[in-house]
């Protein structure tokens, strides 16, 4: 089969074409035929040897990159019991740990997939992994947000924002959304009640009393963060590299903090993404769609900082 193998830690050009054998299935695992494959900012620290998780990685051989997969299954192991031949998943595969997604063929946990809606197609699908189930765990498992919360989302047009902002909207908060002037409109699309352009305006001047935090940009912007929370109230950050300072200063608020929160693989969640989806109440915005030879060219994208939504690759 095709994969794409990263010989060694760094630039784009490490990122080989290769032919390799078909994984072999575990009993617990499906064979999924991959039609569309999400690219996230974690694949490009992994590669660049900017992320804790690549020093987990690097005993691999060889080392294939990819969590988000959304296609078909050709093949069950003999302990598969929610899907059969045929079935069309989607779900961010072995997180953390190897998730070998950038292939033709990727052996999955049926624990960590979920039944595409009919409604999207595999490029949607594949989009509304790990960035999607990120939000919702926030939200869900790290924090408990309630409704008539006000919730501050950061860099709120992004991949993890913008699914934020939605799933927020849905659990019946009041969204209070910051990115750039330019995404001010499609933010207020999504559902954001309130925007906040970080360029022009300090949110911590002008914030107060705020129920929960999604951070998501680490250094001084958590501090800020915790400045416009009221007390007991949740933030929750995405590994961004806060320090014990960070930490002095939400317990000083006595705030319930997470200050290195990591999504996990979680089929149960990925159903309730699934039920969003279906129903169009969660709507992934794709900016940019390559080609499996394109990858190189999808890792700049990404690291270009400028991406609103999602970027997939395509078979």
């Amino acid at each position: 089969m095709k994969a794409i193998v990263l010989e060694k830690f760094g630039g784009v050009e490490n990122l080989i074409y290769k032919d390799i054998e078909k994984p072999i299935l575990k009993p617990g695992e499906v064979l999924i035929e991959v039609k569309a494959i999400g690219i996230n900012p974690v694949d490009v620290k992994v590669r660049s040897r900017q992320a804790p998780l690549a020093e987990d990685l690097k005993k691999h051989d060889p080392l294939i990159l990819g969590w988000d997969v959304s296609g078909v299954i050709i093949e069950v192991g003999s302990a598969v019991s929610k899907f059969g031949i045929g079935d069309e998943v989607f779900g961010m595969v072995n997180f953390v740990g190897h998730g070998r997604a950038y292939a033709e063929f990727v052996a999955a946990p049926e624990s960590h997939l979920a039944l595409k809606p009919n409604r999207i197609s595999h490029i949607e699908a594949a989009a509304s992994t790990l960035a999607a189930l990120t939000a919702w765990q926030a939200f869900n498992t790290y924090g408990k947000l309630r409704p008539n919360d006000i919730v501050l989302v950061h860099a709120a047009s992004g991949g993890v924002g913008h699914f934020a902002v939605q799933i927020a909207k849905y659990m019946g908060a009041y969204v209070i959304a910051t990115s750039s002037v330019h995404n001010r409109d499609f933010l207020l699309n999504i559902g954001a009640d309130e925007h906040i352009d970080y360029n022009s305006t300090e949110f911590e001047q002008v914030l107060t009393n705020v129920d929960f935090v999604l951070e998501s940009l680490g250094g001084a912007n958590f501090q800020k963060s915790v400045q416009v929370l009221k007390p007991f109230g949740t933030i929750v950050a995405l590994p961004s590299g806060h320090t014990k300072d960070d930490q002095l200063k939400a317990r000083e608020k006595n705030l319930h903090a997470c200050f290195f929160m990591s999504v996990y693989s979680d089929g149960a969640a990925m159903q309730q993404i699934a039920h969003l989806l279906e129903t169009g109440i969660l709507k992934p915005h794709i900016s940019h769609v390559f080609n499996f030879d394109q990858m190189a060219e999808a890792h700049l994208q990404i690291e270009s900082g400028r991406t609103v939504g999602k970027v997939v690759v395509q078979f």
